[in-house]
């Protein structure tokens, strides 16, 4: 649907002129003044009003004043032949996103009105991004009931409104940087940056810079000065995953920014002061580390001032059931899918188990008995052997024509994945087509097995 758009002026060429321009493009309305924009603003939704100022009966401020209460508040322009710099302020003041005199340069009142729709459209999609974060991240939206999981949710609500660096222990798996993220959404600084780096991707040199930024020369290949990542967190939380895993002389620069809130860019010399909150991550036990002699004490206590540790997922067994109902609901809805249903000797194998992979693989067993199974029942025997404490052995199965041994969820899922890809060419659209599922799974899919891609 076209952008609607309304013009308010007294003068009837240049109301009629302006919609010549505009017609085709855009739901053009027109009013001749303020009380006939009024009774327009109430019974239609516009993305931009464009008013000039001097018209018999009310300003052009009032039309603004009217249309900024709104709901559906629109983008507000004002025209005038009597532009001066005080009348500019004040309508800016009152909300404005621009000011022109006349008589109107089109172009550049055209480029005015595209920059202000693509600047509402960003400011709306923002809006709804941190809705969406605080309804993923609120404290009470995490899926579980265990009583270790409460403990660790009454944690967070304690520590997230302060400035403490927390330190997030567990498996891999267990959920630490969508705890880092609930921290940071249930903080002050929760309309700021939350900037995650994993620390274990990136080589000593590589961390360093891409930590604390470098000035242009610093070293072979730095043509530009770069602003890192404790910069661009600045007044936001920084969360380093897998911090056991950073060199000595990145310890070294990250303690004397905890010890003095300053750094220095790599190559640089000038102390850079920032205001970010640090929440780290590790999957190893940093106090061994420390007798061992492989990561710095004075560090270490600096950075577990608040310990949140996440459970594995075979200590609150309790929670698989609530889980497995999420994550299948989830993937169901992505993908318009019905939801697979589990019978109870099934769900008993799941509950028992003990989920290595803790909840990431939890999540991708459902996400395959979704795109696999689509809306049937599982039961034990459709689940991969491993679930049910045992590896698959011929003589444990049905005689079958075949020598082979039956395909596991994940290879019947690659297999699939790679046959649609030839079908198509490798066309990724056409194969998510082919296989029902949304082009975001299969691109997930991929990213995972990339050797799957044929193209």
């Amino acid at each position: 649907m076209p952008h609607t758009l309304l013009i308010v002026d007294d003068e009837k060429h240049t109301r009629e002129g302006l919609e010549r321009v505009f017609e085709d493009d855009y739901d053009v309305y027109l009013a001749a003044d303020a009380e006939e924009a009024f009774r327009l603003l109430e019974s239609e939704a516009f993305d931009v009003v464009l008013t000039d100022l001097r018209m018999a009966g009310k300003s052009g401020m009032s039309v603004i004043d009217k249309a900024l209460k709104l709901p559906h508040r629109p983008v507000c322009i004002m025209m005038t032949a009597y532009g001066n710099v005080e009348t500019a302020v004040d309508a800016m003041k009152r909300g404005a996103y621009d000011f022109l005199t006349k008589p109107i340069n089109i172009e550049k009142l055209e480029i005015i009105i595209k920059r202000a729709l693509r600047s509402d459209r960003l400011a709306q999609e923002n809006k709804q991004l941190h809705k969406r974060l605080d309804e993923k991240y609120q404290v009470s939206g995490i899926v579980g009931q265990s009583q270790r999981l409460v403990h660790v949710m009454e944690e967070v609500q304690q520590v997230a409104p302060s400035k403490a660096t927390v330190l997030i222990t567990g498996e891999t798996g267990t959920g630490k940087e969508m705890v880092a993220q609930m921290i940071h959404q249930n903080s002050p600084r929760a309309h700021n940056n939350f900037v995650p780096v994993h620390c274990a991707a990136l080589p000593a040199n590589l961390l360093e810079s891409e930590l604390f930024g470098h000035e242009k020369g610093a070293f072979t290949g730095a043509t530009d000065k770069r602003i890192g990542r404790f910069e661009s967190a600045d007044g936001g939380t920084l969360f380093l995953d897998e911090i056991g895993e950073i060199e000595p002389s990145v310890q070294i620069k990250l303690l004397r920014f905890l010890e003095e809130k300053t750094f220095e860019r790599v190559g640089g010399t000038k102390p850079i002061k920032v205001d970010v909150r640090l929440v780290c991550a590790t999957n190893r036990d940093l106090s061994a580390m420390v007798k061992e002699g492989t990561f710095r004490e004075d560090l270490y206590y600096r950075l577990n001032v608040v310990n949140v540790h996440m459970p594995a997922l075979r200590d609150r067994a309790g929670d698989v059931p609530v889980l497995m109902e999420h994550y299948i609901k989830h993937f169901a809805e992505e993908n318009g899918f019905k939801p697979v249903r589990l019978s109870a000797a099934a769900m008993k194998a799941l509950r028992v188990y003990t989920w290595p992979g803790n909840i990431r693989e939890l999540r991708n067993l459902c996400e395959s008995l979704v795109v696999i199974h689509r809306g049937g029942e599982i039961t034990e025997h459709d689940l991969d052997p491993k679930f049910l404490g045992h590896e698959p052995h011929e003589h444990t199965h049905k005689p079958s024509h075949s020598n082979h041994k039956p395909l596991s969820f994940e290879e019947s899922e690659q297999r699939l994945i790679r046959d649609a890809l030839k079908k198509t060419k490798g066309n990724r659209t056409k194969a998510a087509d082919l296989l029902k599922i949304s082009r975001r799974t299969l691109h997930r899919k991929l990213q995972q097995w990339p050797e799957l891609d044929v193209r």
